[in-house]
């Protein structure tokens, strides 16, 4: 007879295993279902982990070919060893996704090894048992949109999956889509020697992203030796020998073109993963949009149904899903588990890295909203001169009556770092001025925080 559970958590992302973790410290009796041979979800498998570890290995790559001689560092015969690189990808991803492995037994949550299946309200069937259960939680993540009449096969014309395996340097990689995903994987082949070309739909990258960062981003990637094709769509790829010829057309109308390529990143999107789950049999409500329709509690309208992450609204990130992971698993326990997804941070890995919180220029705008801004740039900052690293700023947002901190852009160094001092701000209502008389210590990149803060009033220092 099957074990009987108080959650099963369907999917092991960290929307997922964090749930499933916290249940099990609450004193519940946890299952967490998950049909790869390893756990951790695309986020450690083929998402975040490997793609980042991709990214820290061509940075380096590119520090020591292009930038350790204005430090006086002189390199010669440096070589690729793709395979290596490659290599430490792997062992980077077998570390974390043991590392779930272990935690899972540390606090005795059982894993179900197949893909799981709700056959009715409190039944989940993997591998051909049934497993009962008072709760269950859908954390099973997204994939990539396909995009019509491109047909991918991960080999020559591939998704973030296929991106991160190539065998060799692409000599012309085309990114569709001038988003995340396409720009942090574009950077990781640039720097290894790709001529690396972006096709977005819309005429800016990052839509949704603060205006003014995703401009000044662009002119930077420019200068790094991205090319762009904005305002344009692809209609069309054809595979011949060479590669792949795509057709492309202004968004708007007008002549069609086509543009080589040795390899193409499809990018457009993610979309939430739903497929045999057994929703539509058990009666959970989807949205237009096909995600999971759920309330302020994450409870869908069938009983004791909830879900979480990239499946229901919101933005698909990691530590979004894993917050809503956790409070989910407090709302089960009793207690009074809450997202605040005005401080949730959402963060572009390339180098400099993007990163923002809050409310754009954009947002306050049409909502009507008074607000100051205040800014500093990286040229500015001491630290930031001494690394060489002085592209981009910090811009400030904040309500102009009460001062109260609204929004927080970065384009610059170490920018994925720096947004948690306004996450916390946000957070706990702060003021600019509360970040402003912070102390905070020299010198350090952090100062361009404290000095947009100071901005925001038209006291900076450094400028």
């Amino acid at each position: 007879m099957p074990d009987t559970f108080d959650l099963i958590v369907i999917g092991s992302g960290p929307g997922g295993y964090v749930c499933a973790i916290r249940a099990a410290q609450l004193g519940m009796k946890v299952a967490c279902v998950e049909k790869r041979e390893t756990l951790g979800g695309t986020c450690l498998n083929i998402g975040c982990i490997p793609s980042k570890a991709l990214l820290q290995s061509s940075e380096n790559f590119e520090e020591i070919a292009h930038k350790f001689a204005d430090h006086g560092i002189t390199v010669e015969g440096i070589k690729l060893d793709l395979a290596r690189m490659q290599a430490r990808k792997g062992e980077v991803v077998s570390a974390n996704v043991k590392g779930v492995e272990f935690l899972f037994r540390k606090n005795k949550v059982t894993w179900l090894k197949g893909a799981g299946r709700i056959t009715a309200p409190g039944k989940v069937e993997v591998a051909g048992e049934t497993y009962e259960t008072k709760n269950i939680v859908i954390a099973t993540g997204s994939e990539s949109v396909p995009l019509k009449g491109v047909e991918v096969d991960e080999k020559r014309i591939v998704t973030s999956t296929g991106a991160l395996e190539f065998e060799s340097v692409p000599k012309h990689l085309v990114v569709i889509g001038g988003g995340v995903i396409g720009l942090e994987l574009g950077s990781v082949w640039r720097r290894l020697g790709s001529e690396v070309t972006v096709i977005e739909f819309f005429d800016r990258l990052l839509p949704g992203m603060d205006n003014e960062i995703a401009k000044n981003f662009e002119r930077v990637l420019v200068k790094q030796g991205f090319q762009f094709k904005l305002g344009h769509k692809v209609t069309g790829a054809t595979q011949g020998n060479a590669g792949v010829t795509l057709t492309v057309e202004p968004a708007k109308g007008g002549e069609a073109q086509s543009i080589e390529a040795d390899a193409v990143l499809v990018a457009i999107g993610r979309r939430p993963y739903v497929a045999e789950l057994g929703l539509e049999a058990v009666g959970v409500a989807l949205d237009e949009r096909g995600r999971v329709k759920t309330d302020a509690q994450f409870a869908t309208n069938v009983p004791g149904i909830y879900a979480i992450g990239d499946v229901i609204a919101g933005a698909m990130l990691a530590h979004k899903a894993e917050d809503e992971g956790v409070a989910v698993a407090e709302i089960l326990a009793g207690q009074h588990g809450h997202v605040n997804y005005g401080a949730i941070p959402g963060i572009v890995y390339t180098w400099p890295e993007v990163a923002s919180v809050g409310a754009t220029e954009e947002e306050l705008k049409a909502a009507g909203t008074a607000y100051k801004s205040g800014k500093f740039p990286f040229t500015a900052n001491g630290r930031a001169r001494a690394m060489g690293d002085t592209d981009g700023f910090v811009k400030i947002l904040a309500d102009k009556t009460t001062d109260r901190v609204l929004g927080a852009h970065i384009l610059g160094p170490d920018a994925g770092h720096l947004i948690a001092e306004m996450v916390t701000a946000i957070e706990f209502g702060a003021s600019a001025e509360d970040v402003a008389r912070i102390c905070h210590a020299h010198p350090t990149l952090s100062e361009s925080v404290k000095e947009a803060a100071l901005a925001v009033d038209g006291r900076p220092i450094h400028i």
